[in-house]
């Protein structure tokens, strides 16, 4: 463990960035780079999205395109058709990404993740209902999906809740509520019509196909919103992982700070779900790997959100050509992926003791 001069001297020999008027920041060099590299692997997999499928477009076509100098075909199939898609994917990752980033430094446990503890069945659920029992149209089906989220959250908050909220029981009673949700959802797709059910069984999936504009603009709403509020309460984040009352003779107000980033966190899970569908893992593994990354201590929270984004595009261009001409939804491929890291994970914390 180092010592407290050591951390100090530490942290005193990173640079600082200054703007004039006594305002400075100082940063590390690592994550920064982390974030530039992750930004660039994310733009990478997005061009390579762009241009790929049965019209394919070249990387420089896409460039062009993006800017409206290609050729007429290539701009109409670049930006009407492709461009949506991916801008949903790479927010979608980036708003999951964060979101678990909230839950897993609040509840101080790497499994406090959204679609681990209740949340993302909760938007499920609001989903189906808008599908099964109203037989609504996409809109519907989105905003049920941020309801179902909202109430969710707000049921395992007060279920959660006494005296404060520890990390163990919020991730006891999120499994818990997991698994009605899920008894829940099951019981409506028995309930269904055929048609609703062929559409709320492909919902659940979690797939990109057919993603419009109308799906954007929503998520990228939510997201310019949610995200500064999260990010600005970063440093308070930290301070809440040394426990309620380390944080609170630091002058954190520990409740309200805990409220504030979990209802944002909770909304921006709703506002992806909504878009996408419940993407399994996403939520899990990006802060993760992140952390991983970075090496820096604390919850990470833009680098989760750079890596949630680089995520989910390679999964849909690893949906897109896994397996040929036969197309698996995105949500497949996180899943199966996602799986694979959490029994990682969980036989890492076997091995150190802490489970």
């Amino acid at each position: 463990m180092n010592s407290p001069a050591r951390t100090a001297a530490t942290r005193s020999a990173r640079p600082v960035l200054r703007f004039g008027a006594g305002l400075s920041v100082r940063y590390s060099v690592r994550p920064v780079l982390a974030c530039v590299l992750l930004l660039a692997a994310a733009a990478g997999c997005g061009i390579a999205l762009i241009g790929a499928g049965e019209y394919p477009v070249a990387p420089q076509d896409v460039a062009r395109a993006l800017f409206g100098d290609g050729s007429p075909a290539d701009v109409y199939v670049v930006r009407e058709l492709r461009l949506p898609r991916a801008l949903t994917g790479l927010l979608a990752g980036a708003a999951l990404a964060l979101a678990g980033a909230v839950f897993q430094s609040v509840a101080r446990n790497p499994l406090g993740s959204p679609d681990v503890i209740g949340f993302g069945q909760g938007s499920a659920a609001g989903a189906l209902c808008a599908i099964v029992l109203l037989h609504g149209s996409t809109a519907a089906v989105q905003a049920g999906s941020v309801i179902g989220g909202l109430l969710t959250g707000a049921l395992i908050y007060l279920l959660a809740w006494r005296k404060g909220i520890h990390g163990y029981r919020l991730v006891l009673v999120g499994i818990g509520g997991a698994a009605v949700l899920t008894g829940v959802n099951q019981y409506l797709l028995t309930r269904a019509a055929i048609g609703d059910a062929t559409r709320a069984v492909l919902w659940l999936t979690g797939s990109l196909n057919g993603r419009g504009w109308q799906h954007v603009w929503p998520l990228l709403a939510a997201f310019a919103v949610l995200a500064p509020l999260v990010i600005g309460h970063a440093r308070h984040l930290g301070m809440l992982e040394m426990g309620d009352d380390a944080a609170s003779a630091l002058g954190v107000p520990v409740e309200r700070v805990r409220l504030t980033v979990m209802g944002a966190a909770t909304l921006l899970t709703a506002a992806a779900t909504a878009a996408a569908g419940p993407l399994a893992f996403v939520a899990l593994t990006g802060p993760q790997l992140a952390r991983r990354l970075t090496r820096s201590p604390g919850p990470n929270l833009f680098p989760a959100a750079c890596m949630g984004g680089a995520l989910l595009l390679a999964a849909d261009w690893l949906s897109q050509h896994l397996f040929g001409s036969d197309q698996l939804p995105v949500g497949a491929v996180t899943g199966v992926l996602g799986g694979v890291y959490l029994l990682w994970l969980l036989a890492s914390e076997r091995r150190a003791g802490r489970i």
